[in-house]
């Protein structure tokens, strides 16, 4: 079976030199491949196949020449001439009926290797291929409705015993290793006639669990890239750098071209790796899907929900807790709104590197959208948002150093000490803003406008701040020059 897939993987790239297909039953008995184990690759990359091949058939060693059926025969003969046929058919097939609940019976540890399930795999196949065999070199002694009652309950423990065991599987190759063994299993004894659909429909059910152990896997990986991440724009020293960037991370900018080096992306390292770990995901996403005999819509359409999941899920989270540590500063969450900027408008890319692999138009009907901009659009508030509580948790600490003597007779000459650090503190944090690198026309407006929000917020909760100090109900008494002393900073604050 997996010969004949190999050959119509290489016949369908070279449709010239197809002469109708085998099929699967003749294939058992003669292959188009020699068995020892040659690729098609080396012949399929010369771009011709030897059509001198087709003609060579070696044959594939079948049950009669792998097992000694004597044995069974002779028995059939003896109790045939001894007119008791009847009784050595129920006979066998009760024994052969028992043997198959044993042969069917999963070893515990099976999901731990791939060794295991194809060991059991094997089992499976070499019971029906010997029935088979029996069936169509005996008159009788099984009939199709016997063997197709004991394939029946084979489909639906063999089932089972895959549903079980592949849940407990957290590793995403083995889970794709088993999908390919599950498929040369399924084609293997469709070859003799047996009904398979139902292995591919559980399938199906085995790549949503596929999807979520890649979802945990790159869970991980964008962890390790967030926590790796300098959160500093990326410099670029010569043309080859700059180059290899830009061939990681659909970017173009104009501007930016034009300057001499040395010179800086706008964003930093997280943001071409993210974005090549996401096609990454997407690259294992479609590995589950081939040779399933799904449509191209049904592959597009699982490959979007899976990254869908990953961004609005696994990414979103990884980003949401970067923002919430307790230690980032606010140059790292600048550096974040600007990043996830570029990542967003690189969506539109993802979008049209799903449809180059599926060929499924963006128009059809059944396209289901990339929600990737909501979950870059959610990480920049979320940013933006913790600028201005970390501002506002700053402000109140240098408040909580305020010291006014509300009975002092004169005021002071200049403002508070506490009041002229907060202003030299808010005047640094507000360069941060202004020396963002970038375009004149998304950054400067976009670190412009969180600059502005920043402000108006920051001069809002000081005000209120200083408005509780003066009416705190400790503050019994006011003298003129207490009075005087507090105009002085208010004052300060407006300048």
């Amino acid at each position: 079976a997996q010969q004949q897939r190999n050959l119509d993987n290489v016949v369908s790239q070279h449709p010239r030199i197809s002469g109708g297909k085998k099929s699967k039953k003749e294939v058992c008995t003669n292959s188009d491949l020699e068995v020892k184990n040659t690729s098609p690759m080396s012949e399929q990359d010369s771009g011709i196949l030897d059509v001198e091949d087709e003609d060579e058939e070696v044959t594939v060693p079948g049950a009669q020449d792998l097992v000694d059926f004597s044995p069974v025969y002779r028995c059939l003969h003896i109790y045939s001439v001894l007119g008791a046929r009847e009784t050595f058919e129920s006979y066998y097939r009760k024994q052969r009926r028992k043997q198959a609940r044993l042969v069917l019976q999963p070893p515990s540890n099976m999901h731990e290797t791939l060794d295991g399930y194809r060991k059991y795999f094997n089992q499976i196949v070499g019971f029906f291929v010997v029935e088979d065999h029996i069936l169509h070199t005996t008159q009788g002694l099984v009939n199709r409705v016997y063997i197709d009652e004991l394939w029946e309950m084979a489909l639906s423990k063999t089932i089972a015993a895959l549903r079980t065991h592949s849940s407990y599987c957290s590793d995403p190759g083995l889970v794709l290793d088993l999908k390919n063994l599950i498929v040369l299993f399924a084609d293997t004894l469709q070859g003799y006639g047996f009904p398979v659909n139902q292995l591919f429909d559980m399938l199906l059910e085995i790549q949503d669990q596929y999807s979520e152990t890649l979802l945990k896997k790159w869970s991980g990986v964008f962890r390790n890239i967030l926590d790796s991440d300098n959160y500093s724009p990326i410099p670029v020293t010569n043309e080859e750098v700059y180059k290899k960037i830009v061939g990681q991370f659909p970017f173009q900018d104009a501007e930016l071209e034009k300057q001499p080096f040395p010179k800086k992306f706008p964003f930093s390292e997280f943001v071409p790796k993210v974005y090549n770990q996401i096609k990454e995901f997407i690259y294992a996403c479609l590995k589950f899907s081939e040779d399933l005999h799904l449509s191209s819509t049904e592959v597009d359409d699982m490959i979007r929900k899976s990254t869908n999941l990953l961004l609005t899920r696994t990414l979103s989270n990884c980003l949401q807790n970067v923002i919430k540590r307790k230690n980032v500063g606010l140059t790292e969450l600048v550096q974040i709104i600007i990043n996830t900027t570029h990542l967003e408008k690189s969506c539109k890319f993802l979008e049209e590197f799903i449809t180059n692999i599926t060929n499924v138009l963006p128009e059809t009907v059944h396209t289901t959208k990339l929600y990737g901009t909501t979950t870059f659009k959610d990480a920049r508030h979320a940013a933006e948002e913790e600028i201005y509580t970390n501002l506002n948790q700053k402000i109140d600490q240098f408040l909580q150093l305020a010291d006014y003597d509300w009975m002092a007779m004169e005021p002071g000459s200049k403002a508070s000490d506490y009041l002229v650090d907060l202003i030299g503190f808010l005047r640094s944090t507000f360069a941060v803003f202004t020396h963002l690198p970038g375009d004149v026309d998304v950054h400067s407006t976009m670190s412009g406008k969180v600059a502005q929000t920043a402000c108006m917020s920051a001069c809002k909760h000081l005000s209120t701040s200083l408005m509780q100090l003066l009416l705190e109900a400790e503050v019994r008494q006011l003298t003129l020059g207490a009075l005087q002393q507090f105009n002085l900073d208010v004052e300060e604050c407006e300048r």
